[in-house]
């Protein structure tokens, strides 16, 4: 590929800054700024800072703007308005509102001429393609999904936006017992929820209402509703001091028979330094293959990653891959 793929990065939090890592080790990509409804003081990389409300002056100077806000907030409003004008990638995680979002996303991508993919990531995102596949390869048999130990950056920041929350980070922790169940081909029939528990540690505002943030947290629907949860109040020098890193990471099993007495069980896993720098790269791999669908394919709409060759994440050629991939 000779033109360098132009990319747009909306929002700059720890997705943001994960985002501008990897598009600036992509050989084929080229930053061409970071657009936040803050005003910013510039970037790591230098790139502009620029103020999300002129968004539109760039409009024919972005291939494809990936979209780093919140999914409790930010996406569900701000993919629809911005895929009107741009080709876009976002990490909904929602899982829940998936199908709402992506037919919002649909209408306004059919309507103007774009393309856009949602739900960009680990989860959902490649932990989305293996289920597929455990699925489809064992047909009879039980998908199971494990998240964690690590920090959830979706839980997250739904706690952050909680009224008198200073600072917070979610742990989303499987349940060692059911772990090992599913991994010894015994599986169970416990429900996800019930398969992990959710540990918060919250860092409140002076004078806030500390059982009231506790209620908001374990009542929130689409993330507490359902889990076990443990919420703990810290001071920030603790939160500084044992909270700061963002690791993660997590297991898809598919256990299944190929006759009565045949058993296999298939297993997936990510351990994660950095959930963030993850997920951007996933993000990352993911807008060079809507490049490809929208202006090289001339294909429009909403996709998600189950509709994505593999090929196409790649920066190599088909013929590369073919010799070195395969």
């Amino acid at each position: 590929m000779t033109k360098k793929i132009r990319i747009g990065i909306c929002g700059y939090g720890n997705l943001g800054h994960g985002v501008e890592l990897a598009v600036n080790r992509a050989e084929d990509m080229e930053l061409v700024g970071v657009f936040s409804r803050r005003d910013l003081p510039g970037t790591a990389s230098g790139v502009p800072a620029i103020n999300l409300k002129n968004v539109l002056d760039y409009k024919d100077k972005i291939d494809v703007m990936i979209l780093c806000g919140g999914s409790a907030t930010d996406l569900i409003d701000q993919g629809p308005e911005l895929a009107q004008h741009f080709v876009a990638v976002d990490s909904f995680d929602t899982h829940p509102r998936i199908p709402e979002h992506f037919a919002n996303m649909e209408s306004v991508t059919k309507a103007n001429n774009t393309a856009a993919i949602i739900s960009v990531g680990w989860d959902p995102g490649l932990f989305s393609l293996l289920r597929v596949l455990g699925d489809s390869v064992l047909p009879e048999g039980k998908t199971y999904t494990f998240w964690g130990k690590g920090v959830s950056q979706g839980h997250s920041d739904a706690i952050r936006r909680i009224p008198g929350v200073k600072n917070g980070k979610q742990y989303t922790i499987p349940k060692e017992e059911y772990l090992e169940a599913v991994r010894s081909g015994k599986g169970t029939d416990a429900p996800g929820n019930e398969m992990h528990l959710r540990e918060c540690f919250v860092v409140p505002e002076e004078g806030a209402d500390l059982a009231a943030i506790e209620t908001a947290i374990k009542t929130m629907p689409n993330y507490f509703v359902g889990y076990e949860t443990i919420v703990h109040f810290i001071s920030e020098e603790e939160f500084k001091a044992n909270h700061s890193g963002i690791p993660h990471g997590g297991f898809v099993f598919r256990n299944g028979k190929t006759d009565d007495t045949t058993g296999h069980v298939m297993e997936f896993s990510l351990k994660l330094d950095s959930n963030p720098q993850f997920t951007s790269s996933v993000l990352t791999a993911f807008a060079r293959a809507m490049y490809r669908i929208h202006f090289e394919q001339g294909k429009c709409g909403a996709f998600t990653v189950l509709d994505i060759p593999f090929a196409l994440l790649s920066p190599k050629a088909p013929a590369d891959l073919r010799k070195t991939m395969l």
